[in-house]
């Protein structure tokens, strides 16, 4: 009974390290029993076209052409802490020759009051700022991309960004422009840079989409910069709604937008969403969202498939060929008390819906065992007490797994050998 604790703890310890492992093949025998791999596929691919197009580019960038890929993952709590995403993140940059691809969006969470990814830091004085999150119905803000607004409340403040922090990246991440996205009056406030070494190449705005980018003199992986009110009305008005790390490299740019508490509805308040989502045309996007929504008391599958529709139709008006990636949740248990009966009317939902647009499922809640897994899961210390979000292991699990279907999905679309590109992948994170 002590080997397998002990090599629970020290997989537990591997995953805090910096650098990033691949762990489903040290814990599969451990846990082999609630990990139903043989579901761990990304169902209807053979039939899409979009994601014969998606991983035929993938297959291109892998082989040396230069190719910018745009990824998107939206969802609520386990997208916002950017754990499992992160490994995602890393794997499918680092493994073309092309690993200095941008960061992507991001947004300073701290300043809006609640918790920050690990891998990367926007710091600022918090007391001068406001979150207000499109989750929270009390909360009223003009939302974009991200769902979640920080509004400055003073005078100026200075925020540091910085593109790596304590969870480095195999290759640290680099800039030389950010796109702002903000809600503000551009005449009553300015904004200049922190550091008298580092220019200002240009700064534009577009109010219609809701940003304003910045150009540097130089690539770099920090910067700060100074906003300061020049309208000393109460008119003026800046609040932040997401930033951009952007530079001119090729390869794998994988977004990743989260927010606690997040559901279809809550992103529907987002009045800028499509109009900022035109800026990317994104080749895959992965839809995440429905432990929120399956925790309603009022759930109603049939709303809630019009809301899921809904997403599938706008995101196929702004980049037509995209590939969808519909994720089912996890299992969790309402209330801490009850397995939740709702993800298996969503499941059904789900597979309908991807079946009906030519797209793919990931079905982690068929994974996970089902009704009630997350028990099982919770027991292996995989999941935590209210069995709805994972411990850091059980996104290091959950993240090698939805890499693996990726991966496996690319080999056969393109005629690659089976298991080839994995173990390149296992091998680059050695």
């Amino acid at each position: 009974m002590k080997k397998p604790l002990i090599l629970l703890l020290f997989i537990t310890v591997c995953l805090h390290a910096r650098a990033q492992h691949y762990i489903l093949d040290s814990i599969r025998q451990l846990h082999s029993r609630i990990i139903h791999e043989e579901y761990n596929v990304l169902a209807y691919a053979d039939s899409s076209d979009s994601f014969r197009v998606f991983f035929s580019k993938l297959d291109s960038l892998f082989e040396g052409h230069e190719k910018k890929i745009q990824i998107f993952h939206i969802g609520g709590s386990h997208i916002q802490a950017d754990i499992y995403s992160n490994r995602v993140r890393e794997y499918l940059r680092n493994i073309t020759p092309f690993t200095h691809a941008p960061r992507g969006l991001i947004f300073p969470y701290r300043l809006a009051g609640t918790n920050n990814p690990l891998n990367y830091s926007i710091a600022g004085n918090r007391d001068l700022w406001k979150g207000f999150r499109s989750s929270v119905n009390r909360d009223t803000a003009i939302w974009g991309l991200s769902g979640i607004a920080a509004t400055l409340n003073a005078h100026e403040d200075t925020i540091r960004i910085k593109a790596n922090h304590r969870e480095r990246a195999k290759h640290p991440y680099t800039f030389n422009k950010i796109r702002l996205f903000a809600v503000a009056d551009s005449s009553g406030y300015s904004i200049s840079s922190a550091d008298t070494a580092l220019l200002f190449t240009g700064i534009s705005f577009d109010p219609a989409k809701g940003y304003c980018e910045i150009s540097f003199s130089d690539t770099i992986s920090e910067a700060g910069l100074v906003i300061r009110k020049n309208d000393t009305s109460e008119r003026a008005f800046f609040s932040i709604t997401g930033l951009e790390l952007m530079n001119d490299f090729p390869g794998v740019t994988f977004n990743s937008i989260g927010v606690n508490g997040a559901s279809f509805k809550s992103f529907n308040r987002c009045t800028l969403f499509y109009e900022q989502l035109k800026l990317y045309k994104p080749d895959l996007f992965i839809i995440s969202i429905g432990t929120n929504d399956a925790g309603a008391k009022d759930f109603d599958p049939e709303k809630y498939r019009n809301y899921y529709d809904s997403l599938i139709i706008a995101i196929k008006s702004v980049s037509p060929g995209c590939a969808i990636l519909l994720t089912v949740p996890n299992d969790s248990y309402y209330r801490k008390k009850y397995p939740n009966k709702n993800t298996g009317l969503q499941q059904s939902v789900i597979h309908e819906l991807a079946r009906k647009h030519g797209q793919a499922v990931w079905d982690f809640y068929a994974i996970m065992g089902g009704l009630g897994s997350s028990q099982q899961w919770y027991k292996r210390k995989l999941m935590v007490y209210d069995r709805v979000h994972f411990t850091k292991t059980g996104y290091g699990v959950k993240g090698d797994l939805l890499t693996a279907a990726l991966i496996s999905q690319w080999e056969k679309t393109t005629g690659r050998q089976p298991a080839s590109l994995l173990q390149l992948i296992k091998d680059i994170h050695e």
